[in-house]
């Protein structure tokens, strides 16, 4: 596969629906690993999380929705992703503009 110029390369965003695996701090002798899909940024007081439907491969908790602090995550994985939607924004309809 032939190499991007470096103005051709895009730069890397999570996008809702993606599916992640993400490695995050659960304690000093042990990371916690999460993988799901995407769906998107909440926050917790004044921090923000990452917030991931669990998949399928957690018995009892597949489908549940796990918020990861962003402070502690270690690393992303990514395993599919999806393209990023642009947003359709309504022209300004005031009329001072």
């Amino acid at each position: 596969m032939p190499k991007k110029k470096e103005e051709e390369i895009e730069p890397v965003t999570l996008t809702v629906g993606s599916q992640y695996r993400i490695k995050s701090l659960e304690s000093r002798d042990a990371p916690l690993i999460s993988h799901g899909k995407f769906l998107g940024y909440t926050s917790i007081g004044s921090d923000e999380g990452l917030c991931i439907e669990l998949d399928e491969s957690y018995k009892d908790m597949s489908g549940r929705v796990r918020v990861i602090p962003m402070h502690m995550i270690v690393c992303i994985d990514i395993i599919t992703a999806k393209e990023k939607k642009e947003d359709k924004k309504k022209p300004s309809s005031n009329m001072f503009g």
